[in-house]
Parts: structure tokens; sequence; C-alpha cells
């Protein structure tokens, strides 16, 4: 049995935005991962001043008012933080 790898590409972040019922984080090649914010409770119940004020690490997001973190490879992968 052979083992197909798949070139995933830069998976670091470099913009987010949210819309009404997303998140979107834009990477630095371009590609645009938007996931519900429903999967993110903190992030839904959250100010925009708060949403607004993030950080992006080498592996996601962190937000400190909320002391959020979540990682690109999760959104990828469908990972909700319910």
């Amino acid at each position: 049995m052979s083992t197909l790898e798949i070139e995933v590409g830069d998976l670091r972040a470099q913009a987010v935005e949210f819309t009404a019922t997303e998140l979107v984080v834009t990477l630095r090649d371009g590609r645009r991962i938007a996931t519900p914010l429903s999967w993110y409770p903190r992030l839904l119940s959250a100010s925009a001043a708060q949403r607004s004020n993030y950080e992006i690490m080498p592996m996601g997001i962190h937000w400190p008012d909320l002391d959020e973190d979540l990682s690109v490879t999760g959104m990828l992968k469908g990972r909700a933080a319910i």
C-alpha cells in the first residue's frame, strides 16, 4: 500500500477577517479559509474590538483578550473549538 503525500504549501496566516457568520483567514500564498464563526464560541461572543486584537503566530492566530488560539491546520481539518 502506498501513501499519497500532498504538498499543502505555505500555511502561515497573513490576515484575519470576520463576516456575520464566518472567520476568514487569508494565507500568505493567497488562499482563504472560511470557517463558521459558531465553531469558536469565544470569538462568536466577542466584541469587534476583541476580535480585531489578534496576533499572527507561526502556526496560527492568537487573540490575547480572549485567550483563544486557533491553528491553521485545525481550521483546514474542520476542528471546531467547542
